[in-house]
Formats: structure tokens, sequence, C-alpha cells
């Protein structure tokens, strides 16, 4: 007889993972504290509780990561997707769900399938010996008591604390005629060559006027339940550093020293806005020291008024919200197992990733690994090629390293920058303009994804 698959935390990822584990033939116990013990956010005691937005963003499959992701969880059998597409709402090109309808009925599919047993209450400390599969899917709000265990036995100190979030960038839309690579005095680092940053110059009314809109710009505030937590490391918003004096950005993040502008030789600039490489494909540049609690509007109209990054396409805003996620890429294999002990695996948003789809799509690996581990059969994630594949492979090791510290690592939504480029064919002789080449490029990806999962799947059958 199989023994049973523990699952921990009944949310996005929770559900998602017992469901692609039971409907694989495993036998599955989803313990789910809600009902018994409360957390701050939660109303109910429902399965998959939306919390925040009732949004799980793009549907659009051929142009945008999210709905490509949407499109490869669907191919999958997902139970996420298809409560969604049941209790969906207006909301455009977006997919959007009536949210008690949706974790009503998430809850009913799961308290009745057969291989599944749901048993509430917290699980308080590190699971017993005995149970030896395990998936750990408590998201952003771990209890304080796991989440304790947890640091205890990884090492990692603090799991819960504010996560600072710099903003990330696409490099193909930065201007290189306006910034350049370059190290900070040409220092070379491990793995460097001395021009491992993208600098963007700006002249002394630049600057004042960038310090001004950071100060004006209007900020998003801490939800009650953060007001308490201390923030990472000391890390501050840039905002709240310019409105500590107009030259505070000027000798932090922002201090020009050590860099010639490769353009302008002669013109030494006032500050310098850098942006360090972010994943290992060189598609993402982050904007070094750019924490922020502005709006997302006020972002993107902010930091475009950086010389350079005019034209400038983000994969990720910036943020700083308390968050519960482990240093996975030191911590976890490709499996999404604990590499101190392999009994234990983790899914959703405490892995790393961002967003419902994100979470609820690790989930469904994180089930799927599991079962086949229970069945004693092999598996083997998909290709960085696909959505789920960029994922996984972000979180267990496809950012850059540059300490030991797990400041080198950041949650992240999915998006094109975390799978390698593709091929964009275009017609011989034909030009084609940005606008084109755009959805081209999107194109490409999508339906590269989509082909690489489809066969991915039939090898899994």
């Amino acid at each position: 007889m199989l023994k049973s698959i523990h699952i921990i935390g009944a949310g996005m990822a929770g559900s998602e993972a017992a469901w692609q584990a039971a409907e694989a033939g495993a036998k599955v116990v989803l313990h789910e504290m809600r009902g018994l013990t409360k957390t701050d956010v939660h109303k109910t005691d429902g399965f998959a509780e939306l919390v925040c937005s009732n949004s799980f963003r793009s549907d659009d499959k051929d142009n945008n990561a999210v709905g490509l992701l949407h499109e490869e969880m669907r191919m999958a059998g997902s139970l996420i997707m298809a409560i969604a597409e049941q209790h969906k709402v207006p909301a455009g090109g977006a997919l959007a769900v009536d949210r008690d309808g949706f974790s009503e009925a998430v809850t009913a599919k799961i308290s009745a399938h057969p291989n599944i047993t749901v048993e509430r209450g917290e699980v308080e400390t590190i699971p017993p010996a005995d149970w030896d599969n395990v998936i750990i899917a408590t998201g952003p709000l771990t209890s304080e008591r796991l989440a304790k265990a947890i640091g205890n036995l990884t090492g990692e100190e603090g799991l819960a604390f504010f996560d600072a979030i710099a903003p990330i960038v696409y490099r193909e839309s930065i201007d290189m005629g306006k910034a350049w690579f370059q190290s900070r005095y040409d220092k070379v680092g491990p793995g460097g060559n001395g021009k491992d940053y993208i600098n963007c110059p700006m002249d002394k009314a630049q600057y004042e006027a960038f310090v001004a809109a950071l100060i004006a710009g209007e900020k998003t505030d801490f939800r009650e339940f953060e007001k308490n937590t201390p923030y990472f490391d000391g890390c501050l918003p840039i905002e709240v550093m310019a409105d500590r004096g107009p030259e505070t950005l000027r000798h932090g993040p922002m201090k020009p020293m050590g860099l010639t502008n490769a353009h302008q030789p002669d013109v030494k600039a006032h500050a310098v806005v850098q942006l360090r490489q972010d994943n290992a494909l060189g598609t993402l540049y982050n904007i070094v020291g750019f924490q922020t609690k502005l709006k997302y509007a006020q972002q993107v109209e902010v930091f475009k008024t950086i010389p350079g990054l005019e034209n400038a396409e983000f994969a990720r805003l910036g943020g700083l919200h308390r968050n519960t996620f482990l240093n996975s890429p030191k911590l976890l294999d490709d499996q999404l197992r604990l590499k101190l002990e392999p009994r234990l695996r983790f899914a959703g948003q405490i892995t790393g990733v961002e967003g419902y789809v994100e979470s609820a799509a690790m989930g469904l690996m994180a089930g799927r690994m599991a079962a086949a581990q229970a069945q004693g059969k092999g598996f083997t994630p998909p290709p960085a090629t696909t959505a789920h594949g960029a994922l996984i492979n972000h979180i267990t090791g496809g950012h850059i390293a540059t300490t030991e510290s797990r400041a080198s690592f950041q949650p992240m939504n999915i998006n094109f920058g975390l799978m390698p480029p593709p091929e964009v064919k275009r017609e011989p002789g034909k030009k084609m303009s940005y606008a084109d080449k755009g959805v081209a490029r999107k194109h490409a990806y999508t339906s590269r994804a989509m082909g690489d999962f489809r066969n991915w799947l039939a090898s899994n059958a």
C-alpha cells in the first residue's frame, strides 16, 4: 500500500498540488489550519481563498507570459484553471473570478476527491520522520511557529521580513546610445569583466527633478499585519532615502564615483543609476537599490525619466512588503525538494514565485513530482523554454548569485525574460517595425513553449 503524501496548506499551491497528486493515483492528506487557526488576512476557511485581487491577470496565451502559463496549466489538467473558468467574471483580456464562488468550488472538489483526506489543524513544527513525502505550501503568511521551525532547519534567518524588490527591466528596451557598460572603477569581480553594470547618467537638473518626483510620488500603504515587521537588512525604500536629504542618493545607490560616460568621457555625471544583470540568460537587469513603495503607475512615470530608460519595458516593478520565502536556489533541488532533507518539498509563493497562477503552477509541479516519488517513478521537470520550466529554473538557480546572501534572489512573476530567447523568423527582404518585431518575438516564445510543454506532457503521461 502506498504511503500518503502530506500537503501542508490549502491555498492556491496546496490545492493544486493535492489535486494533481490525487489525480495521478496517489493518496493525499491535505492539512489546513484555517477553520481552527486564523490568519491576519483570510476571511474564510475555504481552500484557495483569494486575499488580494480577484484577477489572474492576462489570459492571452499568444502574446503574454501569464496567459501562456494559464494555457500550460490547462493542458496539464489544472483544477485551479478549470474552476476559474467556471467562475470567471468580465475583466477584458484578463481572467478574473468571483472569489467566493471560486473558493467554494475548489473546496468542494478537493473535499469530494476519493484520494484526498482533509485534516484541519496547524502543523507547528517540521513534520515527523514517518511523513516521508511532504509538500509545504504555506504561502507568504506561513504561521510563525512553522516559519521558525523551517528557519531553524535551513539556517536561514528571518523568514518573515519586508521583501525589498527592485524593478527589473528587459535588457533590449534599454537605450545603449545613452547608457554604457562599466563596473565602478572598472573593478573585475568574481565572474565579471569590469563591465558588469549598465550605467544611466543624470545631470544636476535631471537628478533634482528625479528626487523631487520620488518624494512627491503616491505610495502604497503598509497593511495592518505588515506594520511591525522590520525591514530586511535595514533596506530602505528609495523614496525614504531621498526624503532624508537631497544628496543622500548621490552618496548611496546613485553615486557617480568611479564611472566614466563612454559617450561623453569629458562630462562628469552628477548621479548615475546602475542596472545589474538579474538572470543567467542576460535578458533581465534590475535597477540597483531601487526598492520602493511607489505605486506602480508612479514607478513607470518616474523611472522612465532616467536617461536610457525612456522606453524601458518592465518585467517587474518594485515593491516592499512582508513575505515568507526560502533562498530557494541555495536550498532546493530541481524537484523542489529541500537538499538538507529531501522528504520535504516546497511549493507556491514560499519558493520565491509571485502571483496566484505562479503559485498554483508550482503546486501543480510539486504535486506531480510527489506522486511520481510515491509511485517509485522518475520525474523530469519541463524544459526552461516553457513557462513552468522557466519558473522552476528561476527558483532553483536561474538567477545571478552575486553573494551568498539571500539578497541575490528575489521573488518573480512569470515573464518572457526567464526563458531562453527564441529564434524569430522573418520573411527575407521584408522590414519589420519595432511593434511588429515585438509581436513576432512574443509569438515565438509562446508557440515554442506550448509545443515543448505538449511534448513534455506526452513523454510524462
